[in-house]
Order: structure tokens, then C-alpha cells, then sequence
């Protein structure tokens, strides 16, 4: 899947070093080539031997070391990589190189690549929720270098939270995603996402559990692949992926006359988000105060989003969503016809780590010809990315017609 490509690995000096030997091993079964620096703190981790082991190709630490070849070896790394991965990541070498530091050969061959560079951080939460580390992630993800989001768990110091560098196969995942980026260029790809809220007076209002994540997924991988994205998203606690346009909603209407505005000129809609089926009749002006007894609030529908834009549709390619608790196929195949998507992405919310608000996803894929495929417990990053391919897909066949 990756041969003849050339991976650059900078190993920086953090407990999380181990973790980057799987990480060469799974990129060298996939018939890359792989050349690791590593930091002078990141050699008391892991020595440099299993890294050359692993990856069969001298390890570089020091730049001023006889050179194993003719070649200015910091040059030569730079050119000849496809991509330059770091991990871990630590707070020390995200800030050397936001500053434009470069004062060994790691630094260097970031500094005189022309490849694109990919940051795995790795820290302590409160080092990675610093303010100057977070703005050194934002001033080098404005220049293009590209962050591989830590996930969260039990560090290395006892502390829970945000810092763990990501596993091995989101890495490797995201390494082979890159390699393809450029097939939803010069394509609009509009995403729904979150849940939307109604208000009941000036203090409430009714939602549901939806936390964006999968929307935010498929925006993220969208933009990574080339596509100019819209991400039209109902209130959630998520950070929205560099170079998306955001669309901020909170009511169906809302979210309606968003997807309005966009839908004409794009090439792809995703309905991803989990919007209200029903909103009060009325909004009280006061708050509701509670008397003892019963409270009886009358709703009114709202717009079907999906049903709408289904019956517009031209030449635009719609995915559907649906999350459902039994039936799961049989309501997902009639969905998909009355609402007219060209495939739809569907999942029983009662499995463990399917739905809402996990990371994760167990799902099944109608298309239009009753063909169901069904795929086991994955990060939704990943499904993010098997969901566009199907669309990418789609978008071939249109152009070619």
C-alpha cells in the first residue's frame, strides 16, 4: 500500500518512544521505506538499535557525526522523504521549531524539507493544554504542518487526561490518508454536524445526545483529501479542524437555511448531524416556573432537512445518517429511499462503543441497490475516511456521465 514511499520518522525525547517501534514496524509491512532520527533525549528511551532493527536503515542522532554516505546527510533525509512524521512530539520540539529553531539534525531536516511534516504530541495534559504550546500548535498549523489530535487516558506521570500520544494504527492510518489526499480537490463537500437545540424559554431548551464527533471526523479527512469543506454544526465541545469553514447553528431552521446557502455549487452532501425532529409551538418570553404540577408543552414538526435537499438534488452526491435501536436495517433502507440519499450510514445506538458521544463506531453502509456492508467496532476517523472514499467513488462515476 505504501511502496516506494518514504517515511521520516523524528523520535523525540518522551516515554512514548515505545510506542514508535510499532509504529516502524506497521509502516515497513506496508513496504515503505523508513529512515528514523532521533533526538539526543529520545536515544535514553529507546535505543537507536531497535529502530534500525526495525526500520533496516542507519539511525541518525548526531549531525555531526562522521556521515554514513557521500551526502549532506541532513539535505538528503529532506529531500528524499514523502513525509516527515514526529513522535512523539514533545512540547520542546513543537516549540523549537514554531520558533525556527534548528540546532541538530532532527530540527534540520525539518527546517530544509519540503515534505509535508506531521506532529504526534505527546505530554503531560497541562503541558499540552499550556497556552504556549497550544499557540505553537496553532502558528504551525497555519503554515500547514499537520497535528495527529493526543488522545486521552492515564500519562505516563499517573495524571488522567488529554496527552497521550495516539496509538500506532491512527498514525499509520493517517499516513496512508495523506497519500491520497488530493481526490476530493477542487470539490465542495458540505457536513452536517452535532445536534441542534430548541428553545422553551429564556433559560432552556431540548436537544439530544449528539456530540459532533463523526461530523467533525469526515470535515476533518474532507480537508485533508483536498476538499473545500463547510462544516455546518449545531453547539458542541469540539476544536474544528484547520482550513474548514464553519457555519455556527443551534435551531433546525437554522441548520436548514445553512445547507440552503451552500447546496446549489456543492459536489457532496453528508448529513451527519442529529437535528430535532420536533420544536415548541410556542417559546415563552418568562421563565417557566414550576408550580407543582404537571408541565404540558405542545410541539409542532420541524422541516425534514434530509427529505428537502433529497427532492433538490441534481447532480449532488447525499449521505445520509441514521442512528436507530432496532429494525436498524429495515429503517435504514427506507430512509434511504424516501429521503433519496445516494448511500446511508446507519447504527444501532445500543451496542457498546457505537453512537453518540464515543470515539468510535460499529456501522453498516446501504447504497441505492440494497447492498449492505457491514463493518466492525473503528475510530471514526477511520470510518471518516471509508465513508468519503465511497463518496469519492460516486463522484468519478458522475464526472465521467
Amino acid at each position: 500500500m505504501l511502496n516506494g514511499k518514504n517515511i521520516l520518522i523524528g523520535v523525540s525525547g518522551g516515554i512514548a518512544c515505545y510506542k514508535v517501534c510499532d509504529v516502524v514496524s506497521r509502516l515497513k509491512k506496508l513496504n515503505s521505506n523508513v529512515d528514523v532520527i532521533m533526538t539526543k533525549s529520545a536515544v535514553e528511551f529507546v535505543s537507536p538499535l531497535t529502530f534500525q532493527t526495525l526500520s533496516q536503515n542507519f539511525v541518525y542522532v548526531d549531525m555531526f557525526k562522521e556521515p554514513k554516505t557521500f551526502e549532506v546527510e541532513h539535505i538528503s533525509l529532506a529531500k528524499k522523504a514523502d513525509i516527515v512524521l514526529i513522535a512523539p512530539a514533545t512540547g520542546n520540539i513543537i516549540g523549537k521549531i514554531a520558533s525556527g529553531i534548528a540546532d541538530d539534525m532532527l530540527t534540520t531536516v525539518i527546517m530544509a524539507t519540503r515534505a509535508k511534516v506531521i506532529f504526534a504530541p505527546a505530554m503531560n495534559m497541562n503541558m499540552y493544554t499550556n497556552p504556549i504550546v497550544q499557540d505553537n500548535i496553532k502558528k504551525l498549523s497555519e503554515m500547514g504542518y499537520e497535528f495527529i489530535k493526543p488522545g486521552k487516558g492515564r500519562l505516563a506521570c499517573g495524571d488522567y487526561g488529554e496527552g497521550k500520544m495516539a496509538e500506532p494504527e491512527i498514525i499509520v492510518d493517517y499516513i496512508l490518508n495523506s497519500f491520497h489526499k488530493d481526490d476530493l480537490k477542487d470539490k465542495k463537500i458540505v457536513i452536517t454536524a452535532g445536534p441542534t437545540i430548541e428553545p422553551l424559554d429564556p433559560v432552556r431548551y431540548m436537544t439530544n445526545f449528539s456530540s459532533g464527533k463523526m461530523g467533525y471526523a469526515l470535515a476533518e479527512e474532507a480537508e485533508k483529501r483536498g476538499g473545500k469543506v463547510v462544516l455546518i454544526t449545531g453547539p458542541v465541545n469540539l476544536t474544528p479542524p484547520y482550513g474548514v469553514g464553519i457555519i455556527k447553528i443551534n435551531t433546525t431552521i437554522e441548520m436548514l437555511n445553512a445547507v440552503e446557502k451552500n447546496f446549489d455549487d456543492c459536489d457532496i452532501l453528508i448529513k451527519a448531524a442529529a437535528p430535532l425532529d420536533y420544536r415548541p409551538e410556542t417559546v415563552s418570553k418568562d421563565k417557566i416556573k414550576k408550580n407543582g404540577e404537571s408541565l404540558q408543552l405542545k410541539f409542532v414538526p420541524n422541516p425534514d432537512i434530509a427529505a428537502y435537499f433529497g427532492k433538490l438534488k441534481k447532480n449532488q452526491i447525499i449521505v445520509g445518517f441514521a442512528a436507530e435501536t432496532n429494525n436498524v436495517i429495515e429503517y435504514a433502507k427506507e430512509k434511504l429511499k424516501k429521503k433519496n440519499f445516494d448511500f446511508i450510514v446507519v447504527n444501532d445506538i445500543s451496542k457498546d462503543g457505537a453512537g453518540f458521544r464515543t470515539d468510535t463506531n460499529i456501522v453498516s453502509i446501504i447504497d441505492n441497490k440494497d447492498v449492505v456492508d457491514n463493518y466492525p467496532l473503528m475510530e471514526k476517523r477511520k470510518l471518516a475516511g471509508i465513508i468519503l472514499d465511497k463518496a469519492v467513488e460516486l463522484i468519478s462515476k458522475r464526472d465521467k456521465l
